[in-house]
């Protein structure tokens, strides 16, 4: 008997997330050659409408009832979580120790049966902030392609379905059957970094205190002494109370922050410059290239080099 993969479908579904596990567990073969899957698209109605076209459902709910892995795709406006139905349906599954798997929005209806309680998840980084408010008891992680808690699986935006379902099929058949099945694809059966690279991070704003007026002269100034001392002087305030500021605003250290907004300044030169990393470390105030790619993997997930390729301008880039 092939495996079961059930993908819950319900209005407003997001087809990009839908299409995708049905491609690569679709694809999947065994060594013999034979499919090791059944894939089956289950709704609570035989219509489901997403934002361009209504579908004709084939299976019902019941399906879930014998999957062996279970995918839940995103929803288009994550405020609207499915019908409760679909809900318990979902939640039987985990309790019967089926394997489920989120992609991209796909968290929120997922979150919404209580299954990631206390457990590791990630999101399309846009929403990730917002799975956080919502959802408190989970453990939210933004700069990560999916999450793999065992039997609970989510993944991030977009593409990132890819990635999350040749992950189980590499778990299931191993590298070489994921391998094939990311060349008929056209995707690389892992990619460098995580979304981290991907994310748009807004320049701090000047809410009239200190700390803001603080954080807008270091992005202007990252090549400058930027240690403890020389920041409290700036601000005018003792180490102790800049730091303790500092924190309750930011989030974090001023070392910390410092060094987040010399990599955002990195990719900046990455994108837009044909600079060598050794110049962009030293434009951004990092003591060696060697210390850019540190912190930028960290911080980014990936290397200077491959951020480069991934996002510089194809041509005409400035020296």
């Amino acid at each position: 008997m092939r495996h079961l993969v059930t993908l819950v479908a319900f209005d407003g579904v997001v087809l990009g997330d839908l299409s995708v596990p049905c491609e690569v567990f679709g694809r999947a073969r065994q060594s013999d050659g034979c499919p090791f899957y059944e894939v089956r698209i289950c709704s609570l109605t035989s219509r489901v409408r997403s934002e361009h076209v209504t579908l004709e459902v084939p299976w019902r709910l019941s399906s879930i009832r014998r999957a062996d892995t279970v995918i839940i795709p995103g929803v288009e406006n994550p405020a609207q979580i499915p019908p409760a139905a679909i809900l318990r349906a979902i939640h039987r599954a985990i309790v019967r120790g089926a394997r489920v798997a989120s992609i991209c929005s796909g968290a929120f209806v997922l979150a919404a049966t209580g299954a990631l309680d206390g457990l590791r998840a990630t999101t399309h980084w846009q929403a990730a902030p917002e799975l956080e408010r919502r959802f408190p008891a989970i453990d939210v992680n933004p700069d990560v392609l999916y999450v793999d808690n065992g039997t609970i699986l989510t993944s991030a935006g977009a593409a990132a379905g890819f990635d999350l379902c040749l992950h189980l099929v590499r778990r299931d058949l191993g590298a070489e059957a994921a391998a094939a099945v990311a060349r008929a694809s056209v995707m690389p059966l892992e990619r460098s970094g995580g979304q981290a690279q991907f994310i748009v991070h807004e320049p701090p704003t000047n809410d009239g205190t200190s700390i803001a007026r603080l954080m807008i002269w270091i992005e202007q100034n990252l090549r400058d002494d930027l240690s403890l001392p020389a920041l409290a002087r700036k601000a005018a305030m003792s180490v102790r109370t800049l730091s303790r500021n500092f924190r309750a605003q930011a989030g974090m250290t001023p070392a910390e922050w410092i060094a987040r907004a010399r990599v955002r300044s990195a990719q900046r030169l990455l994108e837009t410059t044909r600079l060598d990393v050794e110049q962009v470390a030293a434009d951004c105030g990092f003591g060696s290239a060697s210390v850019l790619r540190q912190h930028f993997a960290a911080v980014v997930g990936t290397s200077p080099v491959a951020y480069r390729r991934a996002f510089s301008r194809p041509s005409g880039l400035p020296k």
